[in-house]
Formats: structure tokens, sequence, C-alpha cells
């Protein structure tokens, strides 16, 4: 399945709602140019929203700690929000927990972005 990237705002934050899988190709590709497009236009907060993404395979990861740092040397923040059952394993085995932010609350994974956040 191709991923998907839609975008919508609550405030000053762009939640990124992700469905399909983060694989090696294209589905790499429309995650970067969708964060890429965030951040030229000025948008510092990104949640990206996993609750539909069924799979991400090595080059996804590399893809998320990419997104990552690329927010971050712009001066913007990259959050998770619904990981799903695997994605959590990843992340703990792999360690990226300790430079993601996750939430399983919308409301909470923006409110965390601080002022400027809520709608």
């Amino acid at each position: 399945m191709a991923l998907t990237a839609k975008v919508r705002r609550v405030g000053n934050v762009a939640i990124m709602d992700l469905h399909g899988k983060i694989t090696l190709g294209e589905n790499t590709g429309i995650l970067r140019d969708e964060l890429r497009s965030l951040l030229s236009q000025g948008t510092k907060d990104i949640v990206l929203n996993m609750a539909d993404v069924g799979y991400v395979d090595s080059a996804g990861l590399g893809e998320l700690v990419g997104a990552y740092t690329t927010a971050t040397n712009q001066g913007g923040s990259v959050k998770l929000l619904h990981l799903q059952g695997k994605m959590k394993d990843l992340m703990q085995i792999t360690k990226l927990h300790t430079i993601f932010s996750a939430f399983e609350d919308e409301k909470a994974a923006v409110a965390s972005f601080g002022a400027g956040a809520t709608a």
C-alpha cells in the first residue's frame, strides 16, 4: 500500500496523517517532501499521526530520523502520535524512543508544543 500524507492544522501545529507503509522508495519521498514543504512554509511544530501506518522498514526509520533532524536543524520539532504495536517495539529496540516524543492523545501532542499550539 502506497503511503499517503494529509496535513491538517490545529492552531500553529501541523498534523500529518499518514496512511500506508513507510518503506524504501517513493513512500519515504512522500514523507520527506511533505515535511520539507511544511518547514518551508514556516511551520515548526509537526505531529506525525502514525495510527494508519501498518509497516515501517529500515529506510522508513531512517526517514523518520531524517525528518526529526531536518526539523530540529530549522528550529522545529517533530513528534509522533498513535504508534502501533510493532512500531512501539521498534522504537524501543532501536532506542529511538529517547529522541522522539510519542503521544497516544492528539490534544496532549498539540499541547506539548506550548503557547500558540492551541486553536
